[in-house]
C-alpha cells in the first residue's frame, strides 16, 4: 500500500499528527489538499477532519506551532481555523448535514468519517489521507475520486439532485472546476445541474460572483461560461451576456455573433493577463451592442455609441453582483469606454493630438487598454488581423514618442481651479470648469506648450473672452 503521508510536505501535518496521537484521536487531511497532490498543485488551504473535537485539536496544534497564534472558533459548526505562514488551516469534527429547502445553511450533527465524506461536493474532493494511527499515510477514497481525477471527470459522491438542491452553489463550483482543470462533468451530474438551476436564486450574489471570478481567472474562461449558459445558470445573474447571442441578417448583410466574439476576446486576454478586472472589461466591452444595434441600407449593421452606453451599464451589473464599486469599477468603465479609440487611431491619422488625448484619458491603464484592443481583433482573415496588429504596434511606438516628449500620462494641467477662481475672483462654478477645460484642450491639441507660463496666458485669454476681469 502506498504511504501518501510523504506527499504532505508542510510541517503543519507533522504537528497535527503528533498532537492527534497524543490525544488519542484520529485526524485526516481531506478535500482539496489531497486532490492537489495528484494534480501536482500547491494548496494554500488545509482541511483537517477529526473524529472528535476539531476545535480542541485546532487550539492544541496552534499552541504547539506558536503560543501567540490566534484561533478563530465557530462553535455552531464545530469548526476552528488559523493562518500560519500564509496557509489557512481549518479543523472540523466529522459531521453529517441536513438542509432546509430554502437555505444552504446545514443542520449539523456529529458523524463518522463516512458521514463527512458523504457531504463532500465531488468525488475528487472526497478523498482523505490518515495523519496518525495504524492507517497513517493511507488514502481514504470510498468514492473512487482518484479514478475520476485520472479520467478528468467531475461527479458527485451521492445523488447529484440531492447534492445540488442542498447547496446550489455546488453547481457553480462544478463548472468552476471544469473550467479551471479542463475536466468533463459527467452527464448525469450535468443533467442534475440543469434540473436544479433555478435553485441558484437562494445563493447570495457575493458567492455567485466569487465562483464566477474564479471561472474568469481559469486558463480558458469560455469553457466555464459556455457551461453556465448551457446549464441555465448564466442568465440568472448576467442576462446581458446572453442578450449578445445570435446573428441577424437583412438583405444579405449580417453581423457577427457578439456572444461568441466576446468569449474569444476573454480567452485571448486570459492568455496574456491574470488581471481580474481587465477580464471583466473584456467580458463587458460589447455589452451594449444589443441596445445600440441598427441597420443601415448602405453601411449594414451598426452599433454606434455602444462603448459609451456599455460603460454606463457597468455600475448596475457590479451592484447586482456585489462587485467592488470603487476604483475597480471606474477602471472597467474606463477601459470599456475607450476600447474603440486605439482602433480609430489605426483607421485614421495618428496625430500627436489624438495620442495625447488618449494617453491623458487612459493614464497608467493604457497598456491594459491596448491588450484589450489587440484581443478584440477576432477576424478570421489572417491578412486583416496581421495588418491591424502591425498598426497597433505603430500606435504603441507613437505612445512612447509622445510620452517622452510631452509627459502627458497621468498629467495634471499646470493651472488648477483654485488659481482660476483667485485670478478672476470667482466662486466654484461651471465657468471655472470651462476655463480649465479650455486650457487643458489647448495643451492636448498642441496649441500651447505643457508649461505654466503658456497655460497661464491661455487662461487669461479665455477668461477675457468670457468677459471676466483679472483681480489685482
Amino acid at each position: 500500500m502506498t504511504n501518501y503521508y510523504k506527499y504532505l510536505e508542510n510541517p503543519i501535518y507533522q504537528v497535527v499528527s503528533e498532537v492527534a496521537e497524543e490525544k488519542g484521536i484520529q485526524a485526516y487531511a481531506i478535500g482539496g489538499v489531497v486532490r492537489d497532490i495528484f494534480l501536482n498543485r500547491s494548496s494554500k488551504d488545509i482541511d483537517i477532519v477529526v473524529i472528535g473535537s476539531g476545535i480542541q485539536l485546532a487550539k492544541s496544534v496552534a499552541k504547539k506551532l506558536s503560543p501567540s497564534l490566534n484561533v478563530n472558533v465557530y462553535k455552531n459548526f464545530g469548526t476552528a481555523q488559523f493562518t500560519y505562514h500564509d496557509i489557512v488551516v481549518e479543523f472540523v469534527g466529522a459531521r453529517k448535514e441536513s438542509y432546509d429547502r430554502n437555505s444552504r445553511k446545514p443542520h449539523v450533527e456529529d458523524g463518522t468519517l463516512q458521514d463527512d465524506l458523504n457531504r463532500r461536493d465531488f468525488t475528487i474532493n472526497a478523498m482523505g489521507i490518515a495523519l496518525n494511527g495504524e492507517q497513517k499515510g493511507a488514502l481514504i477514497d470510498v468514492f473512487h475520486g482518484l479514478d475520476d481525477l485520472k479520467k478528468k471527470l467531475i461527479r458527485t459522491p451521492l445523488d447529484p439532485d440531492i447534492t445540488f438542491s442542498d447547496d446550489p452553489l455546488r453547481m457553480m463550483r462544478a463548472i468552476r472546476f471544469a473550467s479551471q482543470l479542463h475536466f468533463q462533468i459527467v452527464p448525469e451530474t450535468f443533467e442534475a445541474i440543469v434540473r436544479n438551476a433555478p435553485r441558484l436564486e437562494i445563493i447570495s450574489r457575493e458567492r455567485i460572483a466569487d465562483e464566477f471570478n474564479k471561472i474568469l481567472l481559469s486558463p480558458q474562461p469560455s469553457v466555464g461560461i459556455q457551461l453556465l449558459d448551457q446549464a441555465g445558470l448564466l442568465q440568472q445573474f448576467l442576462p446581458e451576456l446572453i442578450a449578445l447571442k445570435g446573428i441577424e441578417s437583412i438583405n444579405g448583410k449580417s453581423h457577427k455573433d457578439n456572444y461568441l466574439h466576446t468569449l474569444e476576446v476573454v480567452d485571448k486576454i486570459a492568455m496574456v493577463s491574470n488581471n481580474l478586472f481587465l477580464l471583466w472589461a473584456a467580458l463587458l466591452h460589447d455589452i451594449a451592442k444589443p441596445r445600440t444595434k441598427r441597420f443601415d441600407e448602405q453601411m449594414g449593421w451598426t452599433f454606434h455609441g455602444h462603448e459609451f452606453l456599455g460603460s454606463k451599464m457597468i455600475p448596475e451589473i457590479f451592484r447586482r453582483l456585489k462587485l467592488p464599486c470603487n476604483e475597480k469599477l471606474k477602471y472597467v468603465q474606463k477601459i470599456v469606454a475607450l476600447h474603440l479609440r486605439p482602433q480609430a487611431l489605426v483607421d485614421g491619422c495618428v496625430t500627436d493630438s489624438a495620442v495625447r488625448r488618449l494617453l491623458f484619458e487612459a493614464g497608467d491603464d493604457i497598456d491594459d487598454l491596448m491588450l484589450l484592443c489587440e484581443a478584440d481583433i477576432t477576424s478570421k482573415n489572417p491578412v486583416k488581423v496581421r495588418n491591424y496588429l502591425t498598426n497597433f504596434q505603430l500606435v504603441r511606438k507613437k505612445f512612447v514618442e509622445v510620452e517622452e516628449k510631452d509627459q502627458i500620462r497621468n498629467w495634471r494641467p499646470p493651472i488648477d481651479g483654485d488659481l482660476i477662481m483667485k485670478t478672476f475672483h470667482l466662486s466654484p462654478s461651471i465657468v471655472v470648469g470651462e476655463i480649465k477645460t479650455a486650457v487643458c484642450n489647448a495643451i492636448l491639441d498642441g496649441e500651447i506648450g505643457n508649461n505654466y507660463e503658456e497655460a497661464y496666458q491661455k487662461m487669461l485669454k479665455v477668461g477675457q473672452e468670457m468677459g471676466l476681469s483679472v483681480q489685482s
